[in-house]
């Protein structure tokens, strides 16, 4: 490694002067200093530059993701680095209660100076939603113009641009179907898996109608389409033409084939090739939890601080916080794949020679 001459100094490689000279509050400018705005633009300006290294993490991951083939070493650095984007999260839900130290009427005193500045002008978290697989298209109840409208055309045409790009939830979609175990040799998993879920419900139906004397006509009714009501979900996944169906609803983003092979590792994870795919769809799960969570906190803290006023970006503040809590998850999908989860005891016996390549590697 090439030296750089000469010492390096603690403040200048941080670049302190710059960094400690960046807060300038506007309640300042106008003679009158807000003391609570500096503690505010302090926490926004901490959330962008731990907004700044989780773009930094998940490019590494996308980069990885990318390729033709994703080795068992580089799946590992891809676990450790959403990881890290975990703790991060830990840390900006850690920074509201940092936040919620200042009073409503603490945060009046220079609210006003802040219009039209809002939230929705993070470009850095509108690029991680993007890179995860919320693309503005995705968001419910959302009107287009309005929401990009918030950015200048700079950043909106760098937002767009990324849109174009293969988000993270479309390359881990590429990664799952091309997982190799589920069809082995003269072995059908799906077709065995279809077989145990019939017999597990047949069973079910034995027991109710074995039970008819001890119910009422109207718990019996429920029970049936309760049955019914499972038969069929299980039936969207294995038909291929009702999972396309909720596709074009929008009601499922991963294909079929993806599904099915993330549902086969959440059901064989104790197997050593596939508790590294495991941990890495575990994680994918938490961070859009985590940001869920996020999200939510920010809409009972604006609640706090504002009420039922209309947000400093336009937007009807509170209200449209806690829609987005609930709408904006991307990886709903592997959320949903616990539908589907048999008991283990019920699991088909997977062929000797497929559970000896499942002890050993795998490349997808």
């Amino acid at each position: 490694m090439t030296r750089i001459s000469g010492p390096t100094y603690y403040g200048d490689y941080l670049e302190l002067n710059k960094l400690l000279d960046s807060q300038h509050p506007k309640s300042k400018e106008i003679g009158n200093e807000a003391h609570d705005e500096t503690l505010f633009i302090i926490v926004h300006q901490v959330y962008e530059l731990w907004f700044k290294q989780i773009l930094h993490e998940m490019k590494s991951v996308q980069k990885i993701f990318n390729a033709p083939n994703v080795d068992e070493k580089d799946l590992s650095s891809c676990v450790f680095r959403l990881e890290r984007i975990k703790k991060i999260q830990g840390l900006l839900l850690g920074q509201l209660e940092v936040m919620e130290t200042m009073t409503p009427m603490d945060f009046l005193e220079f609210r006003d100076l802040l219009v039209p500045a809002s939230g929705f002008q993070s470009v850095q978290f509108r690029q991680i939603e993007i890179m995860m697989g919320l693309k503005t298209d995705d968001r419910m109840g959302v009107d287009r113009e309005y929401f990009l409208g918030r950015l200048d055309k700079k950043d909106q045409k760098e937002l767009l641009e990324l849109e174009k790009e293969e988000s993270l939830l479309k390359l881990v979609e590429n990664w799952l179907e091309r997982m190799p175990f589920t069809t082995f040799e003269r072995f059908d998993f799906w077709k065995e898996f279809e077989s145990t879920v019939n017999a597990m419900f047949d069973e079910d139906e034995n027991v109710i109608n074995e039970n008819l004397a001890s119910l009422s006509e109207s718990a019996l009714k429920i029970q049936l389409d309760n049955l019914d009501a499972t038969r069929n979900t299980f039936n969207t996944l294995l038909d291929e033409n009702l999972h396309k169906q909720l596709i074009l609803q929008g009601k499922r983003k991963l294909s079929r084939k993806a599904t099915l092979n993330a549902l086969f590792i959440l059901l064989y994870r104790s197997e050593p090739i596939l508790h590294l795919p495991f941990v890495f769809l575990r994680n994918l799960m938490d961070i859009d939890e985590n940001f869920t969570t996020w999200r939510y906190k920010h809409a009972i803290m604006a609640h706090r601080m504002l009420g039922t006023k209309i947000g400093t970006g336009g937007s009807s503040g509170h209200a449209y916080l806690k829609r987005a809590a609930d709408t904006n998850r991307v990886y709903m999908d592997l959320f949903n794949l616990s539908t589907f989860i048999i008991p283990k005891s019920k699991l088909p016996v997977l062929p000797n020679e497929l559970e000896n390549q499942l002890g050993f590697h795998f490349r997808g």
